[in-house]
């Protein structure tokens, strides 16, 4: 689906989401690399060239058939009801549906709203093709934002192995064992495929395929490219891609591991989706 073109608030003025949620409009926030939707100033989707978007997580994730998802948007997008129709014709359940929609709401979030993006325009009335799922505050948003970002550093504090292709390298002998989730990322390792290119194709949302590669980065599987600018966040004189060592590992102090309290309701939720597959 393509993204809603520009359109301003006052000139000179860039919006902000929180300034957004304060006025309870509904629209959608463009930013440098995403679109952020609100309806009375709650978010109810965000999409991002960055993050495979939820069809790419229900039908490469395997939930959903691809014919599924095109009929679906095919009898409903122009309406804004896809997700109403996956949920009535019996494809999902609501908490199958509502799960992966938060999945793909701060997945896409996080790029569109921290990440070197920025606010660019608002377009007023402008709604989501896959209508109404579960809204969620302007404030958990932004809070999600910021710590999905204090966690990548944690875990290895250079921002370029996000973007630039994944290369393989060889480890030393005292590199630890990698998890199956990490091989699958190895594998399609090419030195071609972004980070992004990896989670599209596993139908993964992208951050936590970041989290994987910043942790293989950190432990010698991956090479740490060359910082995109001389002297960017202070790093030391990183290796180019050629498979030279990786840099030093960052201390793996308190700070490495990063938890927030559960959301019981969403756990509820995921509980009540399992139970209904069963």
């Amino acid at each position: 689906m393509s993204m809603p073109r520009r359109a301003g608030g006052r000139a000179g003025h860039a919006p902000s989401l929180t300034g957004l949620a304060a006025e309870r409009a509904s629209g959608a926030l463009l930013c440098d690399a995403g679109t952020v939707y609100l309806r009375d100033g709650q978010v109810v989707h965000a999409e991002s060239p960055v993050a495979p978007g939820i069809e790419v997580l229900l039908t490469i994730g395997g939930r959903l058939t691809a014919d599924s998802w095109r009929e679906a948007v095919g009898r409903t997008g122009r309406a804004g009801g896809v997700g109403r129709f996956l949920v009535d014709s019996g494809r999902l359940s609501d908490a199958e549906l509502e799960i992966c929609h938060l999945g793909a709401l701060f997945d896409a979030a996080y790029f569109a709203l921290g990440h070197g993006s920025g606010p660019r325009g608002f377009q007023r009335g402008a709604a989501h093709w896959l209508g109404p799922v579960r809204a969620v505050g302007a404030v958990a948003v932004e809070r999600e934002t910021r710590r999905r970002g204090k966690l990548l550093d944690s875990l290895w504090p250079y921002p370029q192995v996000d973007t630039e292709p994944v290369v393989l390298r060889r480890p030393d002998g005292r590199a630890p064992a990698v998890t199956a989730r990490q091989r699958a990322v190895l594998a399609l390792a090419d030195g071609v495929r972004t980070p992004a290119g990896i989670a599209r194709q596993l139908g993964r949302p992208a951050f936590h395929t970041l989290i994987d590669i910043r942790r293989l980065a950190a432990a010698g599987h991956v090479a740490t490219p060359r910082p995109a600018r001389p002297g960017h966040r202070g790093d030391p004189d990183l290796p180019a891609r050629s498979g030279a060592s990786a840099p030093p590992a960052p201390d793996r102090g308190p700070a490495a591991a990063v938890f927030t309290d559960p959301d019981i309701d969403l756990l509820r939720r995921l509980r009540d989706a399992l139970e209904a597959t069963l």
